[in-house]
């Protein structure tokens, strides 16, 4: 039997530019810089096939021994970053897509959108806060850097 579909949404505002958020969360390596304490490692796993950074490439986030594998399926330069996870058994399908868009005062709408199917079924509550929590954290974080140049 297949497990119930959810999926969220994060919005933020930034003063940067898009390309200096799409640069921060698409570089894998970077994100043990901005995304502290929940990353702190972070390392390419493969390269893209035309941008070291686009589709293709796979990142790994978090602490040894958990490190999750981010997989690029799209990627639109300084406007849109879509990635799986690749190889986690936490839930299945998941889809993350996150949007830069150039808002009226000089900085970036930033969307984080993100869905999956729950692994097992009546795990995705639990499944949805948690991964809702963490991009809220790590939208926030990215703004920050972003916003402060770090």
């Amino acid at each position: 039997m297949p497990g119930r579909r959810y999926s969220f949404e994060v919005n933020r505002v930034s003063t940067a530019p898009p390309e200096t958020l799409f640069r921060l969360e698409t570089e894998g390596p970077l994100w043990s810089t901005w995304g502290r304490p929940l990353i702190v490692q972070a390392r390419w796993a493969r390269r893209g096939d035309d941008n070291p950074s686009g589709v293709g490439a796979v990142r790994e986030v978090g602490l040894w021994p958990v490190l999750l594998r981010e997989r690029t399926v799209e990627y639109e330069l300084d406007r849109r970053h879509v990635y799986t996870f690749a190889g986690s058994g936490l839930v299945r399908d998941y889809r993350a897509e996150v949007f830069f868009t150039p808002n009226a005062a000089g900085g970036t709408d930033l969307r984080w959108t993100g869905s999956f199917t729950e692994f097992v079924p009546g795990t995705g509550p639990l499944a949805l806060a948690a991964l809702r929590t963490a991009i809220r954290f790590l939208s926030a974080q990215l703004v920050k850097a972003a916003d402060t140049g770090r």
